[in-house]
C-alpha cells in the first residue's frame, strides 16, 4: 500500500487534452447547479440507526459519522449489517455528486450482510488527491477506525469516482475494483495504470458519452489483467449507474432507465458475491 500511496502522491495530476474540452466546457457550464444539487444531498448528520432484523425488512444499521481523509474533513455514511462481517465495499460517487447518489447500492449491499461505506469524496475535481483519500478509508476501515474491522475490501467507483477508485486499489486489504461507467482523464492516466492492479476488475458501462468523456475508459478492459466482467449496457445513460440519480444528472446526461438500473444493480451484486463469499467465521 506505501508503494501504491507514493505513486499517488508523487504522479502529477494530467492536463485535460482538446479531446474532453467540448465535454468539460458543457460541464463546467452545469457545475454550479450540480454542485449546489450535492449540497442539497448532503444535509445533516444522521444519527445511528437501530439494527433489526432482516424480517423487518431491514438488515443493517445506518449512521454517518467525519472524519478526515488525506488531511482534508469529509462526511461518510456507514451501513453496517446486523451479522458481525469482515468484508466491506467502499462506493465513491461520480463528479460534483455527493454520497446520497451511492446510497441505493450502499442499501442493497448491506442487505447482502457487507459492511457499505459512502463518502463524500474531499476534492472537487482532483482525481490523483480522491485516489489518496479513498486509500486513507481503506486503512481506516481494515484498523476498525470507525466501525469493526475488516479483511477485505471492494472499491467500487462511478464516473470520475471510478478512476479514483482504480487508482486506490492497489492499497492493502483490496479484493476487487468495479467500475461503474468510469471516465478517464485525457492523458490516459487510468489506462497508464491498469496494467499494474493485481486483484480482479469488472467494468460496467454505458455507450460513448459527452458525460463518460466518450468512453474513454473502454481501454481499461484491455489494460486490467485481472478483468473478469466488462459490460456495456446498450442505450444506457450515464445517470443509470447512480443510484439514485436526480433531475441534474438527467438534464445533463439523460435520463435513467428502470429496467437498466435493475440489470446494473444485478450485475454489480453478482459479481461483489463472487468475491466476498462470506469466510467460515462469517
Amino acid at each position: 500500500m506505501r508503494e501504491a500511496r507514493r505513486r499517488a502522491r508523487t504522479a502529477p495530476e494530467p492536463r485535460m487534452g482538446a479531446d474532453v474540452v467540448s465535454m468539460l466546457a458543457r460541464a463546467l457550464i452545469v457545475a454550479g447547479a450540480l454542485a449546489l444539487g450535492a449540497c442539497a444531498h448532503r444535509g445533516e448528520p444522521t444519527a445511528a440507526a437501530s439494527c433489526v432484523s432482516a424480517d423487518e425488512g431491514r438488515a443493517y444499521a445506518r449512521s454517518t459519522v467525519d472524519l478526515t481523509l488525506d488531511g482534508q474533513p469529509t462526511r461518510i455514511d456507514v451501513y453496517r449489517p446486523c451479522a458481525a462481517t469482515r468484508s466491506a465495499v467502499i462506493l465513491a460517487h461520480g463528479f460534483s455528486r455527493s454520497r446520497s447518489t451511492m446510497a441505493g447500492h450502499a442499501n442493497t449491499l448491506a442487505r447482502e450482510g457487507l459492511l457499505a461505506v459512502a463518502p463524500d469524496l474531499p476534492y472537487f475535481f482532483d482525481t490523483l488527491s480522491n485516489a489518496r483519500a479513498l486509500a486513507d478509508l481503506v486503512a481506516r476501515l481494515r484498523s476498525g477506525n470507525f466501525a469493526p474491522p475488516v479483511d477485505r475490501v471492494v472499491l467500487i467507483g462511478f464516473s470520475a469516482g471510478g478512476l479514483s477508485a482504480l487508482l486506490a486499489s492497489g492499497s492493502d486489504g483490496v479484493v476487487g475494483y468495479i467500475g461503474l461507467d468510469p471516465f478517464d482523464r485525457a492523458s490516459h492516466v487510468g489506462r497508464a495504470f491498469a496494467p499494474s492492479l493485481r486483484v480482479p476488475a469488472a467494468l460496467l458501462r454505458g455507450p460513448p458519452s459527452a458525460c463518460n468523456a466518450y468512453a474513454a475508459a473502454a481501454p481499461w478492459a484491455q489494460a486490467l489483467s485481472g478483468i473478469e466482467v466488462d459490460r456495456v449496457f446498450e442505450n444506457a445513460s450515464h445517470c443509470d449507474f447512480e443510484a439514485p440519480t436526480d433531475w441534474l444528472c438527467r438534464l445533463v446526461c439523460g435520463a435513467e432507465e428502470h429496467d437498466r438500473q435493475i440489470a446494473i444493480r444485478e450485475q454489480l451484486l453478482g459479481v461483489v458475491r463472487r468475491w466476498l463469499r462470506p469466510t467460515p467465521r462469517e
